[in-house]
């Protein structure tokens, strides 16, 4: 991915995990939306707390999330990468919300350098238990007879799924980080020094690996303090407030 000259501010923004639930959340989001001066959004993954198929699409809240990140579209580029959460978004929700797919990872090119971007969660690899069920879902075959139940039972599995997911990480010692061995891998592959990730819900910067990592923060500004931004600028990259 390669960014128009006339850039001069790019933000990159993860693990929102907006839902219902989360209304202060959600507001600051449509706010940083509405009135970021950045010009181009990256996204990170993990938009929504769950995405169960386009047809969500029907529903009030995602909606009125679709219409927003469809208004910022029309005054800058906004590109979207699936996460762990959210990898069922598809093309009906993109061409909804003006959003361009990122597959991951990618490469990011701006400012004469060059960035790899990813969601994160395919380098966490000791978690192997996370890993078998990311390659089950990721395959055409779990997704088309996924897609093929009715909306509510989708809605209802979700959960179980997520509920089991939190159950499996309360019983870890510590949450599984990016390997640091295939990052290096990752990042001599792209021809890049820096990594950029979500997923971790570690937010922080410096040396990693081969090069430079900075980790996205997630956002709750219902039960925390927690939202933030990273910018982009030919100055580097800076940590804001949104």
């Amino acid at each position: 991915m390669r960014l128009d000259a006339a850039v001069q501010a790019v933000d990159f923004v993860s693990d929102l995990h907006l839902s219902a639930a989360m209304p202060r959340t959600t507001e600051a989001f449509m706010a940083y939306l509405a009135h970021t001066p950045a010009d181009a959004l990256v996204l990170l993954g993990d938009v929504f707390e769950a995405w169960v198929g386009d047809d969500l699409l029907s529903q009030p809240f995602e909606a009125e999330v679709a219409a927003a990140l469809h208004a910022a579209s029309r005054r800058m580029p906004v590109a979207l990468m699936v996460g762990n959460r959210d990898f069922l978004l598809g093309a009906a929700f993109h061409a909804a919300a003006g959003t361009q797919p990122l597959a991951d990872p990618s490469v990011l090119e701006a400012f004469g350098q060059r960035v790899l971007l990813t969601h994160g969660d395919a380098l966490c690899v000791a978690d192997a238990p996370y890993q078998q069920f990311r390659a089950q879902v990721r395959t055409p075959a779990w997704q088309q007879a996924f897609l093929a139940r009715p909306l509510a039972e989708r809605q209802a599995l979700a959960r179980g799924m997520r509920d089991a997911s939190q159950a499996h990480q309360q019983g870890q010692v510590a949450y599984a980080d990016a390997d640091p061995d295939l990052s290096a891998q990752w990042l001599a592959d792209a021809g890049a020094a820096v990594l950029i990730h979500g997923h971790t819900h570690r937010p922080g910067s410096g040396p990693f690996a081969s090069g430079q990592r900075h980790v996205l923060s997630d956002w709750d500004l219902d039960h925390g303090q927690r939202a933030e931004v990273l910018r982009w600028t030919a100055a580097g990259l800076q940590r804001v407030r949104p």
